[in-house]
């Protein structure tokens, strides 16, 4: 990517694997919720979704009115543990042949996302197992990567060869430059909440351009 994406650079970053084009954004208060981990962890998973909503001009809440919590992320060891988990079942639609094929593919993350009416993201699951790769990852590092694949419904081949993390000279890893400005056009006011058709990459563009 260069300073100012192309919109065919950010189309890219909304087409999924099978040629179709998909943005969505949160369209309610984000309420994360954790489970696995300790408090420290707890912790830097709150903060990176305070520091993107921060980012998105998006709002976060104590509750949501309907789901309680909207964004749950889950931490284990083994995916067979999700099988275990109370009522998760009836939260993820196929729960047992999904769990089966991600342990078979040997996967280690994992998201579900759910929409409302009008297209607008009203929950995310993420999952993640945590093996070696993502165990030697630094928490904080881990943590925003996972909070960015959050914020938006990416495509699903979006960040297969690249991080949305950038790495500061002083050694700091924060949300990329590019995404981050992506990321700040999706939630303009004027933006809608979900959209399939192409040209929603040029009205991207063009709000990171006033962005500029």
């Amino acid at each position: 990517m260069s300073d100012t994406p192309d919109p065919e650079t950010i189309a890219a970053l909304f087409t999924r694997s099978d040629g179709s084009y998909l943005c969505a954004r949160w369209g309610r208060p984000i309420v994360p919720v954790v489970f696995g981990v300790d408090d420290a962890t707890l912790g830097l998973v709150k903060g990176g979704f305070e520091a993107l909503c921060a980012t998105a001009g998006h709002k976060m809440a104590e509750t949501d009115p309907e789901l309680g919590a909207n964004a749950m992320v889950f931490f284990f060891r083994d995916w067979e543990e999700l099988l275990s988990v109370p009522d998760l079942d009836r939260l993820i639609e196929g729960l047992g042949p999904l769990v089966a094929r991600l342990s078979a593919e040997g996967a280690n993350q994992y998201r579900v996302f759910r929409f409302d009416a009008d297209g607008a993201i009203r929950a995310c699951f993420t999952f993640l197992r945590m093996d070696e790769a993502l165990s030697h990852q630094p928490a904080e590092t881990l943590v925003l990567g996972q909070v960015a694949q959050a914020m938006l419904l990416w495509s699903d081949v979006a960040f297969t060869d690249r991080s949305p993390l950038a790495q500061l000279s002083d050694g700091r890893v924060v949300l990329h430059p590019e995404i981050a400005g992506v990321l700040r056009a999706a939630y303009d006011p004027v933006m809608p909440n979900a959209a399939t058709d192409p040209s929603h990459a040029l009205r991207l563009a063009a709000r990171m351009r006033t962005q500029a």
